[in-house]
């Protein structure tokens, strides 16, 4: 093989693919998300407890995993240029709606049907990188893409900012009403934009010159081979895997942590000191940086050593020990600092952590395994705002809240390093072979 023709076929679909998934990453991050920087004025223009956020904040992830299995099912039975074009518009209007919240009902609704809307989009990107990567580089791609889950917050807690800032008050809308509906429009014209860039498989691909596309075609049929009997595991089939289970218990963990943070940010560091809402903005945006360099910088050791388990396990223990250590800090530099060590520590194993899937499964197996692994999940984004919002509540600070979250990093890096390593092909075959016979 002449591996000249290898790194230019990988160089050609990273620049035409990557780029385009890491804005569409952003603009999902950001529609999601952006409410935790609303909540500096909402929660009190209209009267939300820090309990009723938090079970706002993370209502969204009911509608989200109820219907994340069947809306990857459609994205593999409808191709993922129609399906990823379809959750996108959909979630840009709902967004949008959520600029007229008025009461406690109307945004358990909308966040609830937010997370409908969206079901589906981040494991369907996971899968559809799949279908372009070999697994040798599918880390790096998910990086790649992945890394928008801090980029988005990175960006997004200054222009929330200013744009609430800038216009608080115009035509007599609050200020984080315009933001979370002039956030939404992307969402809809990029929705658009998606059908007419993306390429729903290789055999279509006619941006790539015909060598570079058998190669690709070839290298990924031959990746196939090895775990072709399970493309058609049937769904009980997958569902009752442990490795599926082990990293469904683990994305629960993962997510406690990293919502519980990622939701609550811009209020835990307004609480460490008198700064302004656009001062929390540009301040926040600090510990998302730091995630976006680890992802990259611990996705692209992963892929150079080959290794997953252990990336997971050592991210989120540092993670987890950082969380800790703020919860007891009385200086906000230092409190500071220790949230960008967190947001590093559990960002950082986020890519490598779906690098797994595609260890044991593939085809439509591939794309259910993941939606179900990421639908169990969701438990952990409505646990972590959640548990933060009550025990906030409770006790009137967020050092306990912090200790809570640390405890759900230690308990994913406790089972990351629990995992097996090497015996999930053997399991998902046997499995296979079984449901065969039958």
């Amino acid at each position: 093989m002449d591996p000249t023709l290898e790194a230019s076929t990988i160089s050609r679909i990273y620049r035409r693919l990557v780029p385009l998934l890491f804005m569409l990453l952003i603009i999902n991050y950001m529609d999601r998300v952006n409410v935790g920087f609303a909540a500096l004025r909402m929660n009190h223009e209209l009267g939300f407890s820090a309990s009723v956020f938090g079970l706002g904040a993370g209502i969204f992830f009911i509608g989200y995993a109820l219907f994340e299995v069947p809306s990857n099912i459609m994205l593999h039975r409808f191709g993922a240029r129609m399906w990823i074009s379809r959750i996108m518009v959909t979630w840009g209007l709902v967004s949008a709606g959520l600029a007229f919240v008025h009461s406690q009902t109307s945004f358990y609704v909308l966040r609830f049907l937010l997370g409908v809307a969206e079901a589906g989009f981040i494991p369907g990107v996971v899968a559809y990188l799949a279908f372009w990567f070999p697994v040798r580089y599918r880390s790096r791609a998910n990086a790649g893409v992945i890394m928008a889950t801090a980029v988005a917050s990175a960006i997004g807690s200054p222009l929330s900012g200013i744009l609430m800032h800038a216009l608080d008050g115009v035509h007599g809308f609050s200020g984080w009403r315009w933001m979370l509906l002039l956030e939404a429009v992307p969402a809809v014209v990029l929705g658009i934009f998606v059908l007419f860039w993306l390429t729903d498989r290789p055999q279509s691909a006619t941006w790539l010159r015909d060598d570079q596309r058998a190669w690709l075609v070839a290298e990924l049929e031959t990746e196939a081979s090895k775990l072709t009997k399970t493309a058609s595991l049937p769904f009980i089939k997958i569902a009752v895997m442990p490795r599926v289970w082990s990293l469904s218990l683990l994305f629960v963990c993962f997510l406690t942590a990293f919502y519980g943070v990622l939701l609550w940010l811009p209020q835990i560091v307004k609480n460490m000191g008198s700064l302004s809402d656009l001062q929390v903005g540009f301040v926040s945006a600090l510990p998302f940086c730091c995630a976006a360099v680890s992802m990259y910088l611990v996705a692209r050791h992963s892929d150079r050593v080959g290794e997953r388990r252990m990336h997971i396990a050592i991210c989120m223990a540092i993670g987890g020990l950082a969380l800790l250590a703020c919860a007891f800090v009385t200086q906000p530099l230092a409190g500071l600092v220790l949230l960008c060590i967190a947001a590093g520590g559990i960002w950082g194993c986020l890519a490598v952590f779906w690098t797994l899937t595609g260890e044991f499964l593939t085809g439509a197996a591939a794309a259910i395994g993941i939606a179900l692994i990421n639908t169990i999940g969701q438990f952990g984004g409505l646990l972590g705002p959640w548990l933060v919002g009550i025990i906030k509540d409770f006790t009137g600070h967020f050092g306990a809240a912090l200790i809570a979250l640390a405890v759900a990093a230690f308990l994913a890096a406790l089972i990351a390093f629990l995992l097996p390593e090497r015996a999930v092909v053997k399991e998902s075959q046997a499995l296979a072979e079984s449901s065969a016979l039958q």
